[in-house]
């Protein structure tokens, strides 16, 4: 983790040592696949990398839909490793993907990422 004011760690919750974490996963699975794939993933522009996203997103969703939308109650009970968790964790990469390529690309995004 990045050091706060003075050189001091700032105190982290939990929850954000874990995001600090799966953000960390997330970049070496990104590089992994990269190998493989390449830049596939806007081959075909921002509306292919839109439905890239929508077909993730529909996964999930359709995942849930049995447990009335309880994100948390369908992973407790999806014991799959190409499941609900599978999906999250691809969405998640690929929503890091586009927003990298925006932030590397667009001057007036640039000046915002931080």
């Amino acid at each position: 983790m990045s050091t706060g004011l003075r050189g001091r760690k700032p105190k982290y919750s939990d929850i954000i040592q874990g995001v600090d974490k799966l953000s960390k996963d997330d970049v070496l699975g990104l590089h992994n696949s990269e190998q493989s794939y390449g830049d596939s993933w806007k081959q075909r522009g921002g509306v292919g990398a839109f439905m890239m996203l929508a077909r993730k997103w529909d996964r999930i969703e359709k995942q849930v839909e049995g447990y009335r939308y309880d994100i948390f109650d369908a992973m407790a009970n999806d014991k799959r490793p190409e499941g609900l968790l599978d999906d999250i964790r691809d969405l998640r990469r690929y929503l890091f993907l586009v927003d990298s390529y925006m932030c590397g690309s667009t001057p007036a995004l640039d000046k915002n990422f931080k």
